[in-house]
């Protein structure tokens, strides 16, 4: 288990004396307050897309199937890089995971595990409840408030991409439902380190 003290050393530097003792507090608390203190509404009406919202409208292909539509996801890009204002070479894609009704979810694991047997109720609420407690590497759970209607989750590895033009600046104020907070931002990049880059991944790569 990481040390509070060794948490410490990780915290945003960009942040004021007081908001980073406003974050280390949350994070003490951590993972029985994953409520809707996760999301901010200091950054409403901002007209740029940051790291960690969710956006209606988002285009999104499940391959194999090249069927496309448009749904509710959560943004992966760095803020920087969604920004039309930094000048590059290239177009810049905007990264995307879509997001699910967590209970829809657990009903589609009683009906194909529970109903046929495979697994017991009991084994489907365990992981409910670690899927709450961010114990899931590979799911960022994110609790009913602030425009979702219903407690959800993100599988971190459904990445599609848009282009980062893709929205005007008033279609990001009308279809974004949140906006993460400090400590809702910090869980969320914590949650991708963990999932794309664990070094100990037990892997020889030497000669």
């Amino acid at each position: 288990m990481t040390s509070i003290e060794e948490i410490k050393k990780y915290l945003p530097q960009y942040l004021s004396a007081s908001a980073t003792v406003s974050l280390f507090e949350e994070l003490k608390q951590f993972p029985s307050n994953i409520d809707q203190r996760i999301y901010t509404e200091s950054l409403k009406g901002e007209s740029i897309i940051f790291q960690g919202d969710g956006l209606m409208g988002l285009l999104y292909v499940n391959l194999p199937d090249t069927t496309s539509k448009p749904l509710l996801g959560m943004i992966f890009s760095n803020t920087c890089d969604t920004d039309e204002k930094n000048d590059r070479l290239f177009d810049a894609r905007i990264s995307f995971a879509p997001i699910f009704n967590l209970n829809k979810y657990k009903c589609a694991l009683i009906e194909k595990y529970v109903n046929s047997n495979k697994k017991t109720i009991h084994a489907i609420d365990s992981h409910i409840n670690d899927i709450k407690k961010q114990n899931i590497s590979q799911i960022f759970y994110l609790p009913k408030g602030s425009g979702l209607e219903n407690d959800s989750i993100v599988f971190l590895d459904r990445i599609n991409n848009l282009p980062s033009g893709y929205f005007s600046k008033n279609q990001i104020l009308e279809n974004r439902l949140f906006t993460l907070s400090d400590y809702g931002f910090y869980l969320f990049l914590f949650k991708l380190s963990v999932h794309f880059t664990r070094i100990r991944e037990s892997v020889q790569r030497s000669k």
